[in-house]
């Protein structure tokens, strides 16, 4: 069933207020105690960490003779680099949370640009389509995956689907890659086309141009530039390159995954009038789960993205307050006698995700 983006609605009948409820909560949290929603200063030092931790191996693949091995080994830290920018600078930059400044935010949002990304595609896909439909078949675009991923019950069923929970993880380390090469161009004809934009006013012309003039610095940087400078052969240039975005493409695509594809995770899909069952706030909870919340490394490297009902439901607070306002969260729902999806460890999650895809694989039952 294909409806409109712009036709979904979400019901307004919240009779025990939830959200109004929640809110107040969480905004009497920042009052008492004269915090501003926007990051600090754990936020800054963390992003001259990350930025520190990226632009190293950048600068001495280029400037010292190293053992090729020692060189492959830096293209993967550069890959957890980008990693680290994405989940943590870019994304807090682009959803508005990173500083109360809005040059700032643009400017932190524009490190996509490192990831080979593109801010006006990614904002329209991330922050309108996924925020706003969030997995409902035909609207979360991160719901597809061409035909060669099966991620909802929803979505048609093939042949190779039977395969998927064997090769999913070799396929995920292929998204940032496909940034550089296919999805931005292909995403930024499909938006323009339908009119999908972020902005009160969008300019075709300035969007082309904005992609292509990105796109040939980033290429200029990572691959030109190298052989130019180093002493080496040219397709050994392009394997630290794909390892590279490998290494990052991964780390991404498995994070938001285990957000929203797991076992417990629902895909509802709206009625014949493009009605949802619940509030936009609690379709969040159904939809949105939580991992791995009391691990610091994972807190701290995945920008908070283990906590995804909180940043689904206050996409504009940054994720340093997650944590403490994730009790709220917690306490609330559970109040309101609603889900509150959370697993306890990394591998609980991934093992769930593993498990949803395989049970996707089978061949549905027809009646």
């Amino acid at each position: 069933m294909q409806i409109a983006k712009g036709a979904i609605r979400f019901s307004r009948k919240d009779r025990q207020q939830f959200f109004s409820t929640l809110n107040k909560r969480v905004n009497a949290y920042f009052k008492e105690n004269n915090l501003r929603k926007t990051g600090n200063w754990r936020l800054h030092l963390k992003t001259v960490i990350l930025l520190t931790f990226f632009i190293t191996p950048y600068v001495l693949l280029l400037s010292l003779d190293l053992n090729q091995w020692v060189k492959l080994g830096l293209c993967v830290l550069l890959g957890f680099g980008m990693a680290g920018i994405g989940m943590n600078v870019m994304h807090e930059g682009n959803h508005g949370s990173y500083s109360s400044y809005p040059w700032v935010n643009k400017l932190m949002g524009g490190a996509i640009y490192i990831l080979a990304g593109n801010v006006f595609n990614w904002k329209v896909q991330h922050n309108i389509l996924h925020h706003s439909f969030t997995n409902i078949e035909g609207h979360d675009e991160d719901l597809e995956a061409g035909t060669i991923m099966r991620f909802s019950k929803h979505a048609k069923w093939r042949k190779i689907h039977r395969f998927q929970h064997l090769y999913f993880i070799f396929l995920y380390g292929l998204m940032t890659l496909r940034w550089v090469i296919t999805t931005d161009f292909i995403q930024l004809k499909r938006y323009l086309k339908l009119n999908l934009s972020y902005k009160k006013k969008t300019s075709p012309t300035r969007e082309w141009f904005v992609l292509f003039l990105s796109k040939s610095f980033y290429v200029s940087l990572w691959i030109v530039l190298p052989l130019l400078v180093l002493d080496l052969a040219w397709w050994k240039i392009m394997i630290g390159f794909v390892v590279m975005h490998y290494t990052a493409g991964i780390i991404l695509s498995v994070v938001f995954q285990l957000a929203h594809i797991t076992t417990t995770t629902a895909m509802p899909l709206p009625s014949e009038t493009g009605t949802m069952k619940n509030t936009w706030a609690i379709h969040q909870l159904f939809t949105t789960g939580n991992f791995a919340p009391k691990n610091w490394l994972v807190n701290w490297f995945t920008g908070g993205l283990n906590h995804q009902i909180e940043h689904h439901i206050f996409p504009y607070i940054s994720h340093i307050h997650y944590k403490n306002i994730g009790k709220i969260v917690k306490q609330t729902a559970r109040e309101f006698d609603l889900p509150y999806n959370e697993f306890k460890t990394f591998r609980s999650a991934f093992y769930s995700h593993y498990s949803l895809l395989k049970s996707l694989a089978k061949k549905p039952i027809t009646v």
